[in-house]
Parts: structure tokens; sequence; C-alpha cells
């Protein structure tokens, strides 16, 4: 069985949340906790397996406790966040401190039960259990980059010409990993960077927005019709598939409501898919950390274009879904551990 503390102010919700994860028989809900102090006070009586926390707690929030329960329990943790801007930031530095993943509240309280997505919450929790928990404090304590004094620099190289197309694939874990990634960049770097990570409507955004304040190159979200430049990189928004197209030399983004992949929109495949089908690009792809086997398709069809492949090793990832598929598709050219990757990036696609 594996043992949940649920945490959440709201009595009401504590309840839906119990309910969801007790549909499940091998989840058993151990404890409830009404803020981050009674968390805290619990975690060395129950002994939980997996902590879900509310965001926003009185006495103590649930950012307050993540860092204590990262810090002194190893705990896997799943947030609970509202639909929010603030929401969606906070959820982005809780990424960032540990936890594992996260799941969104609905709008409408009254409608919560049908609005869950009670299976994929069920696997997240079950996932979280078996993820490869661990602390790395490296992670851009040093990069931190002022927007405003890198906004010129940025800029310059939006008009050169580039030689290679940078797709990355990624979901649980997958902003941490980014962070180790996507600053390592030079801002002159012969590339542009698409990536998918799995994310809702606005989250998506938090995490561009996050990764540009880090980083010598301009990050951003990508937008339909917008053309790739050299020394930028876009992210998928929430709920839509973005593809890359070719108009004679030129490429640009092409974002649509086309039905889920396997339940996901946007898709790595759908990515990593439309790349292999440009021409006179080099082109580069890569698999990181996440659940299930998005990306292992679109990697099959980037390497029969002659594309190089990169997957995450097993020991880096927080869980090694992905990258396992894509390795098992024997398409991948190198698998190598997180911290690597960003120089193996650079060496392959140069400046």
């Amino acid at each position: 069985m594996i043992k949940v503390l649920i945490a959440d102010d709201s009595a009401f919700m504590r309840k839906v949340i119990k309910d969801i994860l007790e549909n499940d028989k091998e989840i058993e809900v151990v404890g409830l906790a009404r803020n981050g102090k009674e968390v805290l006070e619990k975690i060395p009586i129950l002994n939980p397996d997996v902590i879900t926390l509310d965001i926003e707690m009185p006495i103590m929030d649930g950012i307050e406790a993540l860092k204590e329960i990262v810090n002194n329990h190893k705990i896997p943790v799943i947030m609970v966040s509202s639909l929010t801007t603030e929401g969606a930031d906070l959820t982005l530095k809780a990424l960032e401190i540990g936890a594992v993943d996260f799941v969104t509240k609905p709008k409408n309280v009254f409608n919560i039960s049908s609005e869950i997505e009670r299976d994929l919450f069920i696997e997240k929790i079950k996932i979280a259990s078996k993820s490869n928990f661990k602390i790395d404090e490296r992670i851009n304590k040093e990069r931190i980059i002022e927007k405003k004094e890198e906004k010129v620099s940025k800029l310059r190289y939006k008009n050169e010409s580039f030689g290679y197309i940078v797709a990355i694939g990624t979901s649980t874990g997958g902003p941490r990993a980014l962070q180790q990634i996507i600053p390592k960049m030079p801002e002159n770097i012969n590339a542009a960077i698409v990536i998918v990570q799995h994310m809702p409507p606005g989250f998506t955004r938090s995490l561009a927005n996050r990764l540009d304040t880090l980083s010598h190159i301009k990050v951003k979200e990508g937008e339909d019709g917008e053309k790739l430049r050299k020394g930028c990189c876009y992210v998928a928004p929430g709920d839509f598939h973005m593809s890359i197209v070719q108009k004679d030399k030129e490429f640009f983004i092409n974002l649509d409501k086309n039905p889920p992949i396997s339940g996901l929109r946007p898709a790595v495949d759908v990515l990593m898919e439309s790349v292999s089908k440009l021409n006179n690009i080099d082109k580069l792809g890569v698999i990181l950390t996440g659940m299930g086997s998005d990306g292992a398709k679109g990697i099959v069809e980037m390497k029969k274009a002659n594309s190089y492949i990169i997957a995450q090793d097993e020991k880096s990832c927080v869980v090694f879904g992905m990258p396992k598929s894509a390795i098992n598709t024997r398409s991948v050219d190198l698998v190598l551990p997180l911290e690597k990757i960003g120089d193996e990036i650079i060496n392959r696609v140069g400046v």
C-alpha cells in the first residue's frame, strides 16, 4: 500500500482528495492536515510514502512545509495548485525546491469531482512513490541573471541564420531538468530550441518566464505563426500541440487543438515528428525525465531523418519512463546524466 498524507486548509478539499485516492486499492490515506505545521508534526508518526500539499495554507504554507520535507525527510511531494498566474508561479517555485509533480484545482470547486482527472491524480501518486527522489543544490544557484540587463544581448541574434533545431521533450521532473540545461546555452548558440513540457495552460508561460530570467538565450512561450530565430527557445503552450513548419528556408511555429494523444496536449511526438520533416537543417532530439512513453515515436521519425538523439539516464531521472521508452526504440545515439546533456548539446550544435 502507498501511504498518503493529505494537507489542505479546506475540509471539503481534504475529503475530495481522500475520496479520489482511496478509490484505488493500492493507496491508503493515513492522515489529514490543515496546514504545513500539522504535516511536519504528523510525518514521524504516520511515515507517509507520499504527501500532497496545498500551496496556500495558514500558519505554514505549502512552500515552507515543502522546504522542511525536502531538507529533513526526503519524502516525495505532489503540490495541489490553483489555476491562477500566482498559483503557477508558486508551483514552479515548488518544483524548483523539490516537489515531484503537481495537480491543479478546478476554478469551480462545486464541480471538483468531475473536473479533477482522477486517474491522472492516482497515477501521479503512484509515480511519486517510486520516483528517484533526490535534491540537487547546484540547480542554477549561481546562474540567476537579471532579465532587464540581458534584453539587448538576447535580441542580438534574432535575424541570423542557424544550423540546428533542437527539440526537447519532458514531463515529470522536467522543469528542474530544463533548469540544468537551458541556462547553459550561450547566447550565440547555432540553434533554435523547441520544447514540449507536459503542463496545463498558464504553467507553461510561468516556466518559460522563469527559464528566461535564468538564461543567456531568449526563452518564451511559442506563438502561432512565430518565426524561429537563432538563440531563442520556445516552450509549447499548455493545451496546444506545437509543430514546426517550413516555408522556403525559414521555420515557423504552428499551434493547434487537434485531439490529445494518449491524453496529452501538447505531445512530444507531435513536435518531433514535425521536426523530422524539415529540410536543409540539422536536427537534435532530446528526451528527458517523465512518465509514460511520449516522444518515443517522434524520435524514431527524427532518427529516420538523420537526427542525433540524446536521452537522459535512469539515475538522474525523477521518472525514467519517457527516456526508457525512447531507448527501447534503439533510435537513441547517446544516454547521458542530466548534468552532461547541456554541454553535449553545445558541443553538437556549436556557436
